[in-house]
């Protein structure tokens, strides 16, 4: 048994000799697929623990099991030094392990307080429940959490942070000392992963063990003080986060060293197949102007709700502007008409993939040649042959992992999906690509493989304009930064001048860096 001391009292951790929670070579198996091999985990009072690796290498069934939803098949766990088992989420709720989930689960239509006490509500002498009690107890919880929320709020449109945070004060409520963080921070803005990180901290400085997992590095050396990482349903690795870089840690969870994990394609720029002037939707953006040649990954960075996307879906034509001109390779497009920007060689891959880029009941073929089906018909009927050997090919040429083409898309992982979207924009055959968060909610392997993608993209001639919230991905890849702020270009960066530092400067309006429109 692993009998760390120090890490327990750095950055603030209270020492103790004991693990708060230790798996033991846990294993679960549904049917023939093993899930989880030997899944082994040790969290220590008062430390952040990141645990890692790419879909499918066990992390939500190892959570599963200590959230009580799965009973494993084989391996141990102690709680605080005596040995448990779960048969119930209710029985791991009593051991003190709550588990926060990316979108909580609560009743919009009842106050913060109502759901933090749901079904254990203070009574009254007369039975009744007793709301003063109830509303103080639930006011103290968040004010030590440093939210202001009050709880006679009703939940209905509350962000996903702020319903985060009720999850955590309900947490806290039942006397929880193992938080469990399933990807929080997907959905969430810059500040709100800020104050959700204050949170951890503040949680961890109490005694609590906190399990963090994310498909974001850098959030791993902000927060955790140790990373366990699995691959293929077992763990393969564990130490503290202050002995590993990027680099190391991308490389045990795929099994491989990465020669790079940004493969940047050195390509002198051409001609500018994306050229546009004075973009302007009122109260939205205004005045947007920038060209993107080609060989050349131009990204567009800035805070949620900068207006990146809008600009994009503006440019594709599918939503409308007041003013502006926007040309590919050298001819107008026709703005407003989506089905002309195709035409002329434009494609965007939109942010969420599984609303607005997918029919996710559809096969995987079908999704993958959606955008050429004209192609593909033959007396009048769509050649199912045809249809997929197309999706072979670019399943191919991108590495798709699937092992029938027939199956609904909605069936594949996140990365995988991805790669059916960005396939069916390559069979168009454009000469421009907006790609709008192209690694969003995939793991680690799959970014690789992704970012491999847009390299060959633009060594083949492509102009691809990004858009990212990811700095590490932006300064990995890109070619030039344009960075938006409240709706205006407020920088222009070469990539030899790019830096976090410059580019947050100019996401919160504090600098005018360069703003000319080409290369």
């Amino acid at each position: 048994m692993e009998t760390r001391v120090e890490s327990n009292a750095r950055e603030g951790g209270t020492a103790r000799l004991e693990p708060r929670l230790e798996l033991q070579h846990a294993s679960k198996s549904f049917g023939r697929v093993r899930a989880l091999i030997d899944g082994s985990l040790t969290l220590w009072p008062g430390e952040v623990h990141a645990l890692l690796g790419e879909n499918g290498a066990g992390k939500s069934t190892l959570v599963k099991i200590l959230a009580g939803v799965y009973l494993p098949d084989g391996g141990e766990l102690r709680i605080d030094g005596a040995a448990r088992q779960f048969a119930t989420p209710a029985q791991a709720r009593d051991a003190g392990i709550a588990v926060i989930y990316q979108e909580p689960m609560l009743f919009f239509d009842l106050s913060i307080a109502e759901n933090i006490y749901m079904g254990r509500q203070p009574l009254d002498r007369f039975g009744r429940i007793d709301y003063d009690a109830m509303h103080r107890d639930v006011a103290a919880l968040l004010a030590s959490l440093g939210v202001d929320l009050k709880p006679e709020r009703v939940v209905r449109g509350l962000s996903i942070a702020d319903q985060q945070v009720i999850e955590i004060a309900k947490a806290l409520s039942l006397n929880a000392n193992v938080l469990v963080m399933d990807e929080p921070t997907a959905a969430l803005s810059l500040p709100e992963v800020e104050r959700l990180f204050t949170i951890a901290r503040k949680l961890r400085d109490r005694g609590a063990a906190v399990l963090f997992i994310t498909h974001r590095l850098e959030e791993v050396f902000a927060l955790a003080q140790h990373v366990t990482i699995m691959r293929d349903g077992a763990k393969v690795f564990d130490a503290p986060t202050s002995a590993l870089t990027t680099r190391e840690i991308v490389a045990k969870m795929v099994g491989r060293d990465l020669a790079t994990f940004y493969p940047k394609a050195e390509v002198q720029p051409g001609e500018v197949l994306l050229r546009v002037r004075g973009l302007t939707r009122r109260g939205v953006f205004k005045d947007i102007a920038f060209d993107v040649r080609a060989g050349e990954i131009v990204a567009l960075a800035g805070l949620v709700g900068a207006g990146r996307s809008e600009v994009a879906r503006a440019i594709f034509g599918i939503d409308a502007c007041d003013a502006g001109e926007v040309q590919i390779a050298g001819k107008p497009l026709r703005m407003g008409e989506p089905a002309a920007a195709v035409r002329a060689g434009l494609a965007l891959v939109p942010e969420d993939r599984r609303q607005q880029g997918l029919a996710l009941e559809l096969s995987i073929a079908r999704n993958a040649s959606m955008t050429v089906l004209g192609r593909l018909v033959r007396f009048g009927l769509i050649s199912a042959g045809r249809e997929s050997q197309l999706a072979g090919q670019w399943g191919t040429r991108l590495r798709l992992k699937a092992g029938d083409l027939n199956a609904p898309v909605g069936t594949l992982s996140g990365g995988n999906q991805q790669k059916v979207v960005l396939g069916k924009w390559l069979a168009t055959g454009p000469k421009v690509l907006i790609i709008d968060e192209p690694t969003r909610g995939i793991d680690v392997g799959a970014k690789a493989e992704v970012y491999g993608a847009l390299a060959e993209l633009v060594r083949g001639g492509m102009a691809v304009l990004m858009i990212s919230s990811e700095l590490p991905e932006v300064l990995g890849m890109a070619d030039r930064v344009l960075v938006m702020h409240e709706g205006r270009i407020t920088a222009d960066i070469a990539r030899a001048d790019a830096s976090e530092e410059r580019i947050m400067s100019a996401a919160l309006g504090q600098a005018n860096i360069h703003l000319g429109h080409a290369a």
